[in-house]
């Protein structure tokens, strides 16, 4: 019989948690989220619930490791030998896996392990899959990231990034995809991640237990009511799970045709440099994030809001001491910093405007003939 799992849209608060994931579950690509807070604050449920509401993903039929059909340059070395020259190759569907790993993991238990001395005596290579293979296309979630061996950390990190696993001993190599959403969640009381290690997570939230009577009734009434008949609390929040797994994978198909432009990059490079972040990774970030806000919105380009939500995410575990970090400067105050900078953006614009055309002009005094199309454009104009 199958586990029923707490519904995601019946989580009480905790918004910013919620969009974090929901955003990562859009974009794998933006690099897993950080959760950090007190005990018993729903942040295992959270990563447990986001899991179950993913839509199922077509998978090569009898691949290990979950390989796209539709993505063969992303393929395992099984797939490769197994359908070298095809287009089609059969194809199952699957659930979205979710694979918790143990704080005693090793490399080798992640990673996954070849058998170099059935590849000497018999020359075949047989790859060992690890958790890598077993998250592929799906979640993985690491509690107390924290205490979890550096060296794993780093190795899970780089997997994220690359979104590929490759394994190579003695000669012998092996490759398959690790594209899956990486959550991460610690109790700060119990010691901090490195700061190297902690700018790896693109995003990082931190929460705390509700404080508001009614919504602390809510948790208590939602919870007893889970624990009393967990299937008849799943079939009244299936509409809602139903609704934003939909909305989940319309956003997925819509996030990579998402606009942006050259004035959205400069507010967000702005925005960074006035944080004193360090690196550029930051910016990354909070641009794919803005990217599959939008997407889940509906909309086809990126807007200051969705920059704001994706900063308000991306930044707090890389900025240095200072106001952002002492204040928890939310939305509305990044949505303020924005709207600064666009004024900023558009009086050096202006200003930029009246000197091209004073030198337009005196060019133009001295050849008549200078076309109007060889004059400097505006660089912080939206590109086409």
């Amino acid at each position: 019989m199958m586990r029923v799992i707490y519904p995601f849209t019946a989580i009480v608060g905790q918004k910013r948690m919620r969009r974090a994931l929901i955003l990562n579950a859009i974009d794998t690509r933006i690099g897993g989220v950080l959760i950090r807070g007190e005990r018993g604050t729903a942040k295992s449920t959270a990563a447990r619930a986001l899991a179950a509401l993913l839509p199922p993903v077509e998978v090569v039929e009898e691949c290990r490791f979950g390989c796209d059909p539709q993505k063969p340059i992303t393929w395992c070395t099984e797939c490769r030998e197994r359908f070298q020259g095809e287009e089609n190759p059969p194809s199952e569907t699957r659930q979205t896996p979710f694979i918790n790993l143990p704080i005693s993991a090793t490399e080798d238990r992640v990673v996954g392990t070849l058998d170099i001395e059935k590849a000497i005596q018999k020359g075949e290579r047989h790859f060992e899959p690890g958790v890598l293979a077993s998250a592929n296309r799906g979640l993985l979630y690491i509690d107390e990231v924290n205490l979890l061996d550096d060296h794993v950390v780093d190795v899970l990190l780089d997997s994220a990034a690359m979104g590929m696993n490759i394994i190579e001993r003695e000669g012998i190599s092996f490759a398959h995809p690790a594209r899956f959403i990486l959550v991460g969640t610690m109790n700060p009381e119990e010691g901090d991640l490195r700061p190297q290690l902690l700018d790896r997570f693109a995003l990082s939230v931190e929460i705390r237990g509700i404080l508001e009577p009614r919504q602390r009734v809510q948790i208590m009434e939602r919870n007893i009511a889970f624990e009393s008949d967990p299937e008849a609390f799943r079939k009244e929040w299936l509409p809602r799970e139903n609704e934003l797994s939909e909305k989940i994978a319309r956003a997925r198909k819509l996030v990579s045709r998402v606009r942006y432009s050259s004035r959205d990059l400069l507010i967000i490079a702005d925005l960074t440099a006035k944080m004193q972040v360090d690196g550029h990774r930051a910016d990354l970030v909070i641009l794919k994030a803005s990217r599959a806000h939008a997407a889940f919105e509906g909309r086809d380009a990126i807007t200051p809001h969705d920059i704001a939500l994706a900063a308000e995410l991306a930044l707090p575990h890389r900025v240095k001491a200072g106001p952002f970090r002492q204040s928890e400067m939310g939305v509305t105050q990044l949505e303020e910093q924005i709207e600064q900078l666009k004024g900023a953006a558009s009086s050096g614009s202006q200003q930029q405007d009246e000197k091209e055309a004073s030198d337009s002009e005196n060019s133009q005094k001295k050849s008549p003939q200078t076309p109007i199309s060889n004059l400097a454009t505006n660089p912080l104009d939206p590109s086409p």
